[in-house]
């Protein structure tokens, strides 16, 4: 069926070029469709006024008000080019009030107009002057009825008014009279949902639902609305990824199963501890998986430390066991190479396949990254190439044209939320066939995320730490109210160093701007303008030098930062590992992987600019021996303030999932969709990915049920339709970040 003309035009030709230009540039609308779906975020009412009071939140942020005139001021001033005019009008909503300011020759026609007791809708950016909230120069549109028209007024006073998410450039107000523009064309509007699906469900028809979220004429139809088009969204999505499912079900596979007493099992016979009963069932899961011919597709998802690589490594032992290869592909060179150490040391001479001293059964484990020099760089494609390698652990140098493999059985795939899918299929394409897929995350994703995000992977969860683990003990420090914790929160490093452990120490930011084009002075000022009191977030090298001189002197403190050279990092996470330095002053970098037990206590600088998963990803970095750990979030927030709140949660609990939750709940799921899978953000609109847990998990069932009976959907056209609109805003998104 052919998309439908008159939804699929160009704004320009229904609203001409300047507003379509506004439209296009300023909030991603080119087509009647795209407007149709840009729902309002809220409905004010003329009987009853919105929330002034909520405004203190929003300073410099677009706002949409709709408010009574209290009373108007016209003053007249002198200034330093001789005299002038300024309105002042006081608006109220029974919540709060607001001023709003007029100058020049801009304040006659408002003071004609906003008269006391006249209501209108203003927008405006909510500025601050002389400690009082105001719109300065403010748009607006007088909501008074027409003399005489006493049943208009009437049918006015009860209205519900779509107030659309808008910008400086395009009021809410003028976005709605384009949207009645192309609300005529909404009876062309082909419908996804299979007409049984609807009907079962008691959803209003797609035609319905837009004209009721845009001109809803009670309450009621909000919800219907509201209810039908997250159905849209979740419904598309799951279908999506339930085709990706059953596409990838229908692909050969080589099955790989370990030899008995071969490789894994030499392995498991070497293990100092026993796996948890969590490691148990996950590697059975993985292990059935790997013995089917269609591929695995598994995301394992683990607790900070809970033993995820070592998971990891017995499937690629068995992978090797069955004479193949398998890759792990890691976000960054620092992750890379501990991965490469940790996997050498816990193989030990398993390790050595092919060398002296080497074991019969061992396999080779190379290192491949884009800082390696060229020997090295030559040495490790040739092992991959030959076979010789059995394991390679690199970066996205593994995605590379010239990486090629003897026979890859399998891809793993580390912090997935890092990498698109795209990337994850570039290294899959490398196998003969297409290998089995094991992605891993610690970052707990609740459930209904998991199944939006990377629907298309079976799920399996670690949730126990293994034994010999200690607790984590965090607590807010707040630097500003009481300096005096900070100073004791460098005792206590002191005091773990002296007894013989490690600490870290991680900043928002390097430092030494002016040397980096993307972080330079621009972007030291903007970082301080968007916080209150005007200072840039603190940098490993200031505070590593004040930690020098100051409270920790004496210490061997040294810093480790994205921007230094490989061999550096290299080198500086070597000397910490051994123990030799003893005070580790990082940015992020050490996030996720970085595994030495002797290190219990973590200090985090401006603690509040770092997101929840990630303060919850960097004290897992503590607490990896049989030390109890310590993590310290240093904070100069107010108490009362939304940042410290997000921290006290931090401190509050060690569980992730739980963590996880109250992330999404403070974010929109946007950010956390929008990193994780090309082309979700721009596709959920009315969708709450937590709220809404029923309807995606009816979704998916309902997906995999009509992709199943029809997986080409040549009896659902409307479905098919809104799909390829779907992943073509995948597509675009995926080549824009390309």
């Amino acid at each position: 069926m052919e998309h439908v003309p008159a939804l699929d035009e160009d704004l320009k030709k229904t609203l001409g070029p300047a507003t379509a230009k506004v439209l296009a540039e300023q909030l991603g609308l080119h087509t009647a469709l795209d407007l149709l779906h840009h729902y309002p975020r809220r409905y004010a009412e003329r009987g009853e006024l919105t929330s002034l009071a909520e405004l203190a939140d929003q300073i410099d942020e677009h706002v949409t008000v709709v408010a009574q005139v209290a009373d108007a001021r016209l003053l007249t001033y002198q200034g330093s080019r001789g005299g002038g005019k300024r309105l002042e009008v006081t608006i109220t909503d029974g919540s709060g009030r607001l001023q709003l300011v007029f100058f020049g020759s801009g304040v006659h026609k408002p003071h004609k107009e906003l008269l006391p007791g006249s209501r209108a809708m203003f927008a405006g950016k909510v500025g601050m002057f002389n400690r009082k909230l105001q719109l300065s120069h403010p748009a607006y549109e007088p909501l008074g009825a027409e003399a005489g028209e006493t049943d208009a007024a009437a049918a006015f006073a009860n209205q519900l008014i779509p107030i659309y998410p808008a910008c400086k450039q395009m009021e809410s107000w003028k976005i709605a009279k384009c949207v009645d523009a192309v609300l005529p064309s909404v009876q062309e509007a082909v419908d996804p949902l299979p007409p049984a699906l609807r009907e079962g469900r008691g959803l209003v028809p797609l035609t319905e639902a837009l004209l009721k979220i845009h001109r809803p004429a009670t309450k009621a139809d909000i919800e219907d609305a509201r209810a039908r088009l997250k159905w849209d969204e979740a419904f598309v999505l799951q279908v999506a990824l339930a085709r990706r499912r059953h596409a990838d079900s229908q692909l050969p596979a080589v099955p790989r199963r370990p030899t008995p007493g071969g490789l894994l099992d030499s392995f498991d016979a070497k293990l100092p501890f026993t796996l948890t009963e969590g490691q148990e069932t996950v590697s059975k899961e993985i292990f059935d998986d790997l013995a089917t011919d269609h591929p695995m597709h598994r995301l394992l998802q683990g607790e900070v430390g809970s033993g995820k690589t070592m998971v990891a490594l017995r499937a690629m032992l068995a992978v090797v066991d069955s004479g193949g290869q398998a890759a792990m592909l890691a976000p960054t060179e620092v992750l890379a190479q501990q991965h490469h150490r940790s996997i050498t040391e816990m193989m030990g001479e398993l390790a050595e396949g092919g060398m002296l001293g080497g074991f019969d059964q061992g396999t080779k484990v190379v290192l491949l990254t884009g800082s390696m020099g060229v020997p090295a760089r030559r040495r490790a494609l040739l092992d991959l190439v030959t076979g010789e390698a059995g394991i390679v652990i690199g970066t996205h140098a593994l995605i590379e044209d010239k990486v090629k493999f003897h026979d890859l059985g399998l891809v793993v795939v580390d912090e997935q939320h890092r990498f698109g899918v795209e990337q994850r299929d570039a290294l899959r394409s490398k196998g003969k066939q297409p290998p089995h897929l094991l992605v891993m995350t610690a970052t707990p994703i609740p459930r209904t995320v998991a199944m939006t995000v990377f629907g298309d992977l079976e799920t399996s969860v670690l949730d126990q730490l293994p034994a010999g683990r200690s607790p984590i003990a965090t607590h807010v420090v707040p630097a500003k109210d009481k300096p005096h914790f900070l100073a004791r929160a460098w005792e206590r490093v002191r005091e773990e160093v002296e007894n013989g452990h490690q600490a870290y120490v991680v900043c928002p930011r390097i430092g030494d701007d002016e040397d980096d084009p993307k972080n330079g002075k621009a972007a030291k000022k903007k970082a301080a303008e968007e916080d209150g009191d005007k200072r840039p977030p603190l940098a490993v090298l200031e505070i590593a030098e004040q930690l020098t001189r100051g409270p920790l002197a004496g210490l061997s403190v040294e810093v480790l930062h994205g921007r230094m050279d490989p061999g550096d990092k290299d080198a500086v996470m070597r000397r910490f590992t051994a123990g030799e330095v003893k005070v580790l002053v990082a940015t992020t970098v050490i996030e996720v992987g970085v595994n030495v037990p002797n290190s219990t206590v973590m200090v985090i600088m401006d603690a509040d600019r770092f997101g929840v998963s990630q303060l919850h990803q960097l004290r897992g970095r503590v607490g990896r021996g049989s030390a109890p750990g310590l993590c310290l979030l240093v904070s100069e927030m107010h108490e009362a303030s939304p940042a410290r709140a997000r921290l006290a949660a931090v401190a509050a609990t060690l569980d992730g999932f739980e963590l996880s939750r109250i992330d999404l709940e403070q974010r929109r799921e946007g950010d956390v969709l929008g990193q994780a899978q090309s082309g979700v953000r721009s596709s959920l609109r009315m969708l709450a990915v937590i709220e809404d847990e029923e309807v995606i998990t009816q979704a998916r069932e309902e997906a995999t049920r009509v992709v199943a009976a029809d997986p080409e959907l040549a009896g659902l056209p409307g479905l098919k339709t809104a799909l390829d609109a779907l992943l073509d805003t995948e597509r675009e998104q995926y080549l824009e970040k390309g």
